[in-house]
C-alpha cells in the first residue's frame, strides 16, 4: 500500500472499497484465524490511510474558508 513497497498509493475510493471488502470478509466469519489477522492488519492500515486523507481534505477546506474571509 505504500510507495516504499514499490506500489502506488491507492486512491481514497480504492482504499475505502478494499476496506469494505475486508470488513465483509471478517464479518462473514469464514476466514481462518491467520487470514483474519492479516485482513485485520490490512484493514487497520487502510482505515488510517482513509482517515488521514479525510483529515487532509478537511484542513484544505478550512484553510480555503479562512482565506476567503
Amino acid at each position: 500500500m505504500s510507495e516504499e513497497d514499490g506500489k502506488q498509493k491507492p486512491t481514497y475510493e480504492q482504499a475505502r472499497t478494499r476496506l469494505e471488502e475486508i470488513v465483509t470478509r471478517l464479518e462473514s466469519g469464514g476466514a481462518p484465524l491467520a487470514e483474519s489477522m492479516k485482513l485485520w492488519e490490512e484493514g487497520e492500515k487502510l482505515a488510517a490511510y482513509c482517515q488521514q486523507f479525510l483529515d487532509s481534505a478537511k484542513e484544505k477546506i478550512e484553510a480555503s474558508k479562512q482565506t476567503e474571509s
